[in-house]
């Protein structure tokens, strides 16, 4: 059996589940109690873990040396470090490196308005312009404008939605699966508009809701955070956002930043033009200019 120094050997715990099986009754009830709880196994006394598995401390210290440790308190060491991998291993890959468990409030503040910072700045330096003006030309001259976005994709057009039709655009938003979908793709026309955003550019719902809307002819808008990808290559107009997508969640983070300032550009754009054609000016308190506005009632009655 490899030595606890071995650090090719299978961890603590992995041997603890590996050799299970083959375990005789009173061995596998202290396997068992540790991997039942294996944060208060690494805390433990020696008796603490024996009264659980119903067997005499001796049992256990004998147990440890059979895993190849010197006694239970070099096995607890190794169950304590076992833990701490999962734990960093768990936030490394969810959160991320740049903030830690061990980082205060304040320095987590000073990362989230840097992370947003830096990807606003980075942005603004690669948006292709020429897409955004012909997507918000596109919008605006649509019959019907249609959104999609799942999950985390949802937020920027959500609100890109509301501010839409805040402005008097004849606009729906789609957050739901492909079925739904597919009966939107069976009333697109040409004078349609669709528009997904998509930061991997490769989610199966919004390349078929676009390839099936190209078949009828509609105008179709992918906003992405990855160039090249199927959802870039499969849309007639494709707004990379500028910040690619991320695989932990400062990495999103910094996505969403991006998302926003594209979708709240899009919707600005949409917005001058239809200020500028007086037969479809709104202003934002969702007022009608004065010419559009119901004729003044005769008081005089």
């Amino acid at each position: 059996m490899s030595t606890p120094a071995d650090t090719t050997a299978p961890s603590a715990l992995q041997r603890l589940r590996e050799g299970l099986p083959g375990l005789n009754p009173g061995d596998r009830r202290i396997a068992e109690t540790i991997l039942a709880d294996p944060l208060g196994a690494g805390d433990s006394s020696i008796t603490t873990v024996a009264a659980a598995a119903r067997i005499s401390p001796a049992a256990v210290s004998r147990f440890a040396r059979k895993l190849g440790y010197a006694g239970f308190p070099a096995l607890r060491a190794a169950i304590a470090l076992d833990n701490g991998r999962a734990a960093q291993s768990g936030w490394e890959r969810d959160i991320g490196t740049a903030i830690t468990p061990a980082d205060t409030s304040q320095d987590v503040l000073d990362i989230l308005a840097g992370t947003a910072a830096r990807a606003l700045r980075d942005a603004a330096a690669v948006i292709d312009l020429v897409q955004v003006e012909r997507a918000a030309e596109a919008i605006t001259g649509a019959e019907r404008v249609h959104l999609h976005g799942e999950w985390g994709d949802s937020i920027a057009v959500r609100e890109l939605y509301l501010r839409l039709q805040r402005i008097g655009v004849a606009v729906w938003c789609h957050e739901t699966g492909p079925h739904t979908l597919d009966l939107v793709a069976r009333t697109l026309t040409a004078r349609d508009v669709v528009l997904v955003l998509n930061r991997s550019g490769d989610d199966e719902t919004a390349l078929r809701l676009v390839r099936d809307a190209a078949r009828a002819g509609t105008t179709t808008i992918a906003v992405h955070g990855a160039p090249g990808s199927a959802l870039d290559q499969a849309v007639d107009i494709a707004v990379y956002t500028g910040i690619r997508n991320g695989s932990v969640w400062t990495q999103h983070f910094a996505g969403r930043a991006s998302d926003t300032l594209l979708t709240s550009m899009l919707w600005l754009l949409v917005a001058q033009r239809r200020s500028a054609d007086p037969t479809m000016r709104f202003v934002d308190d969702g007022t009608l200019e004065p010419h559009l506005s119901a004729p003044p009632r005769d008081t005089d009655r």
